[in-house]
This record gives structure tokens, C-alpha cells and sequence, in this order.
């Protein structure tokens, strides 16, 4: 199978999607295995002709004889995922920057409330579209069509509250005093992310810390470094927080995924 990453062109859509993926069938429609690790993205994913079985922690996706439009979503996870793409497929999957999807879906916080689900139709016209998509045989007339409907449904605003808030929390502001300076609660500012993120405001933050320290790997000298440079206390902090949400120690995570590619994957 092949897998091709891409930033968005457009240069307004650039502010709401980090960017997607295609998957398409090789000459040899082998099994891809592999993990997916935490961030902070909703991330929708539409394939054509295949099965889906999503549990909690585990997606297994295969060819399918009947003809259909499967997509599905997920706007939080705080542990790693496994994912089994048995044989070849057709796939698009874009990443949605934290926050981003609220400026094309009205509705975005039901969705929240799911965290994830396989039967994302958010507007009348979207499985014909992605169908038509994922039809196309040119990887060049794929990715205008995609970015040009994604930016018929644009609703763009000035950036509000919540903007702010994720610029604090990004820039490592506690959480206490981020809903001081607002002048609320905790659970206040708890129920406000959960609404308009899909996860608390400690779990992006330790998300963030997290795909922050793999961003400076390269340019550290040791883990020591990477700990303070990255917003955890100490090494043993950032050594626990990446068992935790890779299921291997940073030893060995650095030494079997590829961090610059796009995708953080750990291939099985």
C-alpha cells in the first residue's frame, strides 16, 4: 500500500488543517500494521468499499465486496491506537487542528460527546463528494477537490476565547492560573474545553508536551535535555508520561519511529 502525506495548498485552509494522508493500493495489496500515538487533532478519515470495526483502542479496516462510503472520526484519544488495514484500500484522512472543526460544523460539540464513531455525515452533500474523491485517478485534481470543499463549508471567525486559552495552555501557562485570568473556575474552564476540544485542558496540554518533545528530539543531546526543553519536571516525568501514552519508554520509541516523518507511526 501507499501512504502520501500533504499540507494544504490553500493558504486560508492552512489555518484549520495541519494537513492528509491518501492511502491507495500498491501492486501488492499487503497488510499495514502499525501504532498511532495522542495528539491533539479531530481527525476524519473516508474510505471506499471496506469494513470497519473500531473498539476503543484498536481500528482493523478491510477491503469490503460490497460498494460503499465508510467515514469515520476521532476527536480524542489519550492512549495509543492500533490500526489494521488488512489489503489494499482507498482512503483520505485529514487532521483538523485543535479547535478547527468548530469553524466548519455547527454541531461539532455532539460529536465531542462521542469521541469517536463510524458514521460521520456531517453535511448532505459529503459522501457524494468524498466518493467522487476518491474515485478520481489524479493525486493533483484529489487534492484540489478535497480543499475546495472543505472551504465551502468554512465559517471563519475572529479568534475568541478559546484561541487564547489554547495559546496559554500551548505556551505552558497552569491551568489554575489560565482560569484565574479569565475569572472562572477550574471546572469551569473544564467544561468549556470538553465542549469545544473534546478532552480536558490537562489532557492537551500533556498531549502537547508530549508531540512537543518528540518536535525537539532531534536537536537535544540526551533525555535530561529534552525534559526541560519540552515543559516536564524532570526525566523521570517525561519518561513516564511516554510509557503512558505510547506503551514503550522514550528509548525506545525514538529508536523505532521515524520522527521526521508526517506520520508518528510505530509499524508493526
Amino acid at each position: 500500500m501507499k501512504m502520501e502525506f500533504y499540507r494544504p495548498v490553500n493558504e486560508i485552509l492552512q489555518r484549520y488543517i495541519e494537513g492528509y494522508y491518501f492511502i491507495s493500493p500498491g501492486k501488492n495489496s499487503e497488510q499495514l500494521h502499525y501504532w498511532t500515538f495522542p495528539n491533539n487533532y479531530f481527525i476524519v478519515s473516508v474510505s471506499r468499499d471496506i469494513e470497519i470495526e473500531a473498539g476503543s483502542n484498536k481500528i482493523t479496516v478491510r477491503p469490503s465486496r460490497q460498494e460503499n462510503i465508510v467515514a469515520n472520526f476521532v476527536s480524542r484519544y489519550i492512549a495509543p491506537i492500533e490500526v489494521i488495514i488488512e489489503g489494499g484500500i482507498n482512503e483520505i484522512t485529514i487532521y483538523f487542528k485543535p479547535l478547527a472543526i468548530n469553524y466548519f460544523l455547527d454541531n461539532a460539540h455532539e460529536l465531542f460527546e462521542q469521541e469517536n464513531a463510524v458514521d460521520f455525515n456531517p453535511f448532505a452533500d459529503f459522501i457524494p463528494a468524498m466518493k467522487q474523491i476518491l474515485l478520481e485517478d489524479d493525486r493533483n485534481l484529489q487534492r484540489e477537490s478535497l480543499e475546495d470543499y472543505w472551504i465551502s463549508k468554512l465559517n471563519p471567525r475572529e479568534p475568541g476565547l478559546m484561541e487564547r486559552i489554547i495559546s496559554d495552555i500551548e505556551s505552558g501557562l497552569k491551568i489554575e492560573e489560565i482560569a484565574r485570568n479569565n475569572n472562572f473556575s477550574r471546572q469551569y474552564l473544564n467544561r468549556l474545553f470538553t465542549r469545544n476540544i473534546g478532552k480536558s485542558p490537562s489532557e492537551f496540554y500533556r498531549i502537547h508536551r508530549f508531540r512537543k518533545a518528540i518536535a525537539k528530539q532531534r536537536d537535544v543531546r540526551n533525555l535530561t535535555e529534552l525534559s526541560y526543553e519540552s515543559l516536564f519536571y524532570d526525566q523521570s516525568h517525561l519518561i513516564k508520561d511516554f510509557k503512558q501514552l505510547t506503551n514503550v519508554n522514550p528509548y525506545t520509541f525514538f529508536k523505532k519511529v521515524d520522527t521526521d516523518s508526517a506520520s508518528i507511526w510505530l509499524f508493526i
